[in-house]
């Protein structure tokens, strides 16, 4: 019971992954409208869009619950929203890191949010800017933070207009205005999450039950073809049977025919060692070339003579002779000898 728990609750985390991932695809794909909602000094958000009017259309947040006025609703509907809030609803903390810390900026800041702020970094809204180079091997960056108390409540609001997805964003004050994105909402994600999960796991269900016809017409309409199968392996054994039987007397030729032509054909293994055991000890082998019944031995040697002799006398050669000039190179030890030699076959043929 606790294995088909486990293995549950990892198909369900595997359908997240996958949806997540799908998701994530097509959003990149089909990236929504951008929508900016900028706050004004009165407490409400001046819509900032292609297309809309300045002042026509905007948004007023109270008690998180967000009312538009004018076209504001039909140009959020879909849209990818930033909500710009005013820098006073913020803290502004300037931060010196090594040049090094701008591959790890995200965790080094996060650490050290319960340093610069009164939150936590699960209590807090964070963001920062670009690293700057301030020289000595170091950057600045500058971190904004808000509790999240005070900033979820204005992006749920927002998200509750069916708009895609929701991040806040504010400016550093002073005269370059730095934008900096302090906190993301995905307002439509977790229902296409779902829809995508619903499809996954129909179309695994779908599969499951296509596999699961084609193993039944597998074992049906395979048990037949095998039978077939059987039935035409024995006629095929049948056949071979009578052509077996017509055959014998030809295929014993054939193999005594074999027997006799490996018996009188020299195995280069007897051949090497049969040279081995004449030559002697001031003689020295080079090259050895062993074609059909004939051997030819390359090498150098202190009586190269006598070794036709030495060659003669064994019973698996037989007319020995040079093939080639005996010469004398000033770096050799010896003579070099080029000899040619019959093979005889050592094994008669079986009666």
């Amino acid at each position: 019971m606790e294995l088909s728990r486990q293995i549950a609750a990892g198909f369900s985390q595997w359908l997240n992954c996958v949806a997540g991932v799908v998701v994530a695809t097509f959003g990149r794909i089909a990236a929504p409208r951008l929508v900016r909602l900028s706050e004004q000094t009165d407490g409400t958000f001046a819509v900032e869009a292609p297309g809309a009017k300045f002042g026509t259309a905007s948004v007023r947040i109270t008690n998180g619950v967000a009312t538009c006025s004018g076209e504001a609703g039909a140009i959020l509907k879909g849209s990818q929203i930033e909500l710009a809030m005013r820098p006073s609803q913020f803290l502004f903390r300037p931060l010196e890191l090594p040049r090094r810390a701008a591959e790890f900026l995200d965790g080094i800041v996060r650490a050290q949010i319960d340093r610069i702020t009164p939150w936590t970094a699960s209590e807090a809204a964070v963001g920062w800017t670009q690293p700057t180079d301030i020289g000595g091997d170091k950057i600045s960056v500058t971190v904004a933070a808000a509790p999240l108390t005070q900033i979820a409540p204005f992006a749920r609001a927002v998200g509750a207009l069916s708009v895609k997805s929701v991040f806040i964003s504010t400016t550093v004050p002073g005269p370059y205005k730095a934008a900096i994105k302090v906190f993301t909402q995905s307002a439509g994600g977790t229902l296409e999450l779902r829809q995508v999960r619903r499809l996954l796991l129909v179309g695994f269900v779908g599969a499951s039950v296509i596999a699961g016809l084609a193993s039944a017409a597998d074992f049906v309409i395979g048990g037949n073809l095998q039978n077939r199968h059987a039935e035409v392996a024995r006629s095929i054994a049948e056949r071979r049977g009578i052509i077996r039987a017509g055959n014998d007397a030809i295929v014993n030729s054939a193999l005594a025919r074999l027997a006799l032509r490996k018996n009188q054909t020299p195995a280069d293994v007897i051949v090497l060692e049969a040279l081995s055991n004449v030559l002697p000890d001031h003689t020295y082998v080079t090259e050895l070339r062993i074609e059909g019944d004939k051997v030819q031995v390359i090498g150098i040697t202190n009586d190269a003579p006598s070794l036709i002799r030495l060659i003669e006398q064994s019973p698996h050669f037989s007319h020995a002779t040079f093939f080639a000039p005996t010469t004398h190179a000033p770096s050799d030890p010896g003579d070099r000898y080029h000899i040619e030699a019959r093979i005889k076959p050592v094994f008669a043929p079986p009666s």
